[in-house]
């Protein structure tokens, strides 16, 4: 009894450590969190016959990256993880991303630890302007479901995605549909203010010095072309 005690104390500091927002193992520099998340972003082309549809993402109006997502538990497991999230504007262009946390539990017979990238493509714009605004909570604000995977996808099928949101986790270079619901999204203002040196609502409304690390990421967009749906 007393070793199981301990076993179980032990794996809930292991929990505290990884979802506490001041842990340096949950977070990285807000530099190296955007080269990570292009990291994962150009991991799309590598294999195309699992990768994402290239046709749900030209129909994208906004994408969030979270590189090393934590999921951890005994029993109780919760996940956690640090990325970007940006949308598109009126005309169709990629605004600046900004910094967003995923943070999400779930009941079951779970033990240990897991690291995984998450992508999320989003259809509407509806989860981005609600993200802005302080936070949303997937399945429950905003329609979600595991994405279809394969550049063959769009061949096979009539395209009617009904979901606003399609998520993927990559793990071991495999990218595959994942079961997000009841995860939350909150924007991360302070990491934003410290990348852009401006605040979260500055960046959406005035021309800033870009980072060399987003510069790095529309790259990856651009190398993937990823364009606004054609009317």
């Amino acid at each position: 009894m007393n070793k199981f005690l301990i076993i179980l104390g032990s794996i809930f500091l292991a929990m505290t450590m990884f979802f506490s927002p001041a842990s340096s193992l949950a977070y990285t520099t807000e530099e190296e969190t955007v080269q990570e998340a292009s990291g994962v972003l150009a991991a799309i082309n590598r294999i195309p016959e699992e990768g994402i549809p290239p046709v749900l993402l030209r129909q994208a109006q906004a994408i969030a990256v979270f590189p090393g997502t934590v999921k951890a538990g005994f029993m109780l497991a919760g996940r956690f993880g640090q990325g970007i999230m940006l949308g598109r504007d009126d005309n169709g262009n990629w605004g600046l991303p900004f910094f967003v946390e995923l943070v999400g539990g779930s009941m079951g017979w779970q033990f240990g630890l897991q690291s995984t990238d998450i992508i999320l493509v989003f259809k509407t714009k509806k989860g981005l302007l609600a993200v802005r605004d302080g936070k949303i909570t997937l399945g429950a604000d905003v329609d979600i479901a595991a994405g279809p995977v394969g550049r063959h996808f769009e061949a096979a099928t009539d395209l009617k995605l009904k979901a606003e949101v399609y998520s993927y986790s990559r793990s071991k270079g495999i990218f595959a549909g994942l079961a997000l619901g009841g995860s939350m999204i909150r924007a991360n203002r302070e990491a934003t203010e410290a990348l852009y040196g401006k605040n979260a609502e500055a960046i959406s409304r005035e021309s800033i010095a870009m980072p060399a690390c987003v510069a790095m990421f529309y790259q990856v967009l651009n190398s993937l072309q990823i364009q606004a749906p054609q009317e």
